[in-house]
């Protein structure tokens, strides 16, 4: 079959200009004010409006044709039938996929803890879930069974009490797996809603819909303008960016599945970034020729070449250890690290969504069935935030309980810090505990 040219920047890294790096890589946001505009219109008319508005916005932007609000809603029935309709081999992957999902998320569940001290006075942590959570699920041509399970999952296994899923119905039509996703993780309410209008419901609530503590998943600008938002009212996971790739390469995986690794972050959208960091440029030519020869067999060819072109990237290193420098200035959602040695190496990232180490861990294992979650920080974020996981369907309350003896001791130095700031009441407050004996230290 003859190989196609494929058009991807090289670029060859220089220890001192690090910032052509960053330029490389940088994304900003697309949010436009004309958007920003929009959004706060949906927000205002369901806030206003309630069920009306979200069915007009329903018929208008979905496309969906519903007399009643209560048609919004997906049974467990329906959502049951879903998971009978699929296939044998589609059910075997999602629960192998759930079963390891859920193995990692029971790792990550936080704990309560205490400290006793030596009078009996006790200081610690106590963990609870939140009490509901929405979920957001992407519809139209696309159907994202798995975004279903990584964002349903650690939620359950946090504990959430209500999990309430939205996903719009184009035309009225949602797709079986995600329907049959849902009743894997028996998600408990399911609203064949989208865009800005779903976020606004899930946050501020409806006739129909209660509204929830915090809102996950992805979605389009709309979506993801609406997030922002509406934060603050409720949390939210994340403002995520385009999806991206980085492979430290060696030379010793062969060419053709680092280009299939590539193409697999490509394949996403336009906007998507694949990056391969290299010392070797035979390599690098090797896997682009394998490019060449991969893309005519891709269904999706047309969007991969849009993404390689417009962000994707060759950069050619002196040394593995120069590779590992240019990765940490990136900063990926997904590093992929297929050389010898991977494990030594991947002790040293520091900034990395998830890190997949040597030669047959490739990301596409991740997006599905491994186990980690595959909702990951994005555009650089990595330096400072942390892939979805149970920890965040989970809050922290601070536990104090004091004694006679240790309250007295302690509200002594309260009162003085108190009184130091000029908050008197708070002096008093501490000053009500402050025993006969620590009154006389006082003196």
């Amino acid at each position: 079959m003859m190989s196609i040219s494929m058009k991807i920047k090289t670029v060859t890294f220089q220890a001192n200009q690090a910032e052509t790096i960053k330029r490389l890589v940088a994304w900003e946001p697309d949010y436009n004010e004309e958007v920003e505009q929009t959004v706060r219109h949906i927000i205002h008319q369901i806030r206003e409006l309630g069920d009306v508005a979200l069915l007009d916005y329903t018929r208008q932007f979905d496309r969906n044709d519903v007399d009643h609000v209560d048609e919004l809603q997906i049974d467990a029935e329906q959502m049951a039938d879903a998971w009978e309709a699929i296939s044998d081999a589609e059910r075997t992957a999602l629960q192998l996929a759930k079963q390891r999902i859920a193995a990692y998320a029971e790792k990550q569940k936080l704990s309560d803890w205490q400290i006793e001290e030596s009078d009996g006075s006790i200081m610690g942590q106590q963990i609870s879930a939140l009490d509901s959570v929405g979920l957001y699920v992407p519809g139209g041509q696309a159907a994202y069974p798995s975004s279903v399970l990584m964002n349903a999952i650690p939620a359950k296994v946090a504990g959430v009490k209500r999990l309430v899923m939205v996903s719009p119905a184009m035309q009225g039509k949602i797709n079986t797996l995600v329907m049959a996703a849902a009743f894997l993780c028996e998600i408990d309410e399911f609203y064949t809603i989208g865009g800005a209008q779903a976020v606004a419901a899930l946050a501020y609530g409806t006739k129909k819909i209660a509204p929830v503590d915090k809102i996950v998943g992805p979605g389009n600008i709309y979506v993801a303008t609406a997030k922002k938002q509406v934060f603050g009212k409720v949390a939210i996971d994340m403002i995520a960016g385009p999806s991206e790739i980085a492979i430290i390469s060696d030379g010793t995986t062969q060419a053709d599945w680092v280009a299939a690794d590539l193409f697999s972050q490509a394949e996403h959208d336009a906007d998507a970034q694949s990056i391969l960091i290299t010392h070797d440029k035979v390599h690098a030519d090797a896997v682009i020729k394998a490019m060449g020869n991969i893309i005519k067999s891709m269904p999706r060819r047309d969007i991969i070449r849009q993404s390689l072109e417009n962000r994707g990237a060759i950069i050619l290193t002196e040394n593995v250890e120069q590779s590992l420098q240019v990765a940490q200035l990136i900063a990926p959602e997904h590093l992929e690290i297929l050389t010898n040695n991977a494990m030594t190496l991947a002790k040293k990232v520091t900034h990395a969504g998830a890190i997949f180490i040597g030669t047959h861990s490739c990301e596409a294992l991740g997006d599905y069935v491994a186990g980690p979650n595959h909702v990951l920080p994005t555009s650089g974020t990595a330096r400072f935030s942390s892939p979805l996981g149970v920890y965040d369907f989970q809050k922290r309350s601070s536990v104090i309980c004091c004694t006679p003896e240790t309250a007295s001791e302690l509200a002594l130095h309260a009162k003085t810090l108190a009184e130091s700031e000029g908050l008197y009441a708070h002096a008093l407050s501490a000053a009500c505990r402050i025993n006969n004996d620590n009154l006389d230290r006082e003196d």
